[in-house]
This record gives C-alpha cells, structure tokens and sequence, in this order.
C-alpha cells in the first residue's frame, strides 16, 4: 500500500511540474501575442502619422507647383514688357 502511495505521489508530482510546464508556455505565449498587439498598435499609429504626413507634404508640393507656375507667368511677362521697352526704343 505504501508502495502504492509513493507511486501515486511521484504521479501527481510529475503531472503538477508537466502543469507548471504549461502554464509557462501560455504565459510566454501569451505575453507574445501582448507584444505582438502592441507592435501592431504602434505600427497602425505609424502608418496613420506616415499618412498625414505625406498628404502635408503632397498639398505642400502642389502650393509649390502652382507657385513655381505663378512666378514663371511673372516671369515671362516681365520678359515680354522689357522686350516691347526695348523694341521701341532700340539701344
């Protein structure tokens, strides 16, 4: 009986350390998919930061075409009237 016992303890103690095992694989999965979520957290509010940044940066670079074409416009006319100064009144 005693023989028994021993056996049935020795039993019990290797199920509680393969419990133990189990319960600290879960653990460290589970504060992996915590650092996963995280990472995807961090990553969406990247993505959302990228965006905005990039439509600054487009609408910047639109007001610089549209003023590169304003002065060009400027520029030409500028050149046109010098031109007509000088036609009338040859050097």
């Amino acid at each position: 009986m005693q023989d028994q016992l021993k056996i049935a303890l020795a039993d019990l103690s290797a199920a509680l350390e393969r419990l133990e095992t189990v319960i600290d694989d879960r653990l460290d999965r589970q504060t992996t998919i915590e650092e996963v979520e995280d990472e995807v957290v961090r990553m969406r509010a990247d993505r959302v930061r990228l965006v905005e940044t990039l439509d600054e940066s487009e609408a910047r670079s639109g007001r610089l075409v549209d003023a590169n074409a304003e002065v060009s416009n400027r520029l030409v006319g500028a050149l046109e009237s010098i031109r007509a100064v000088l036609d009338r009144h040859p050097v």
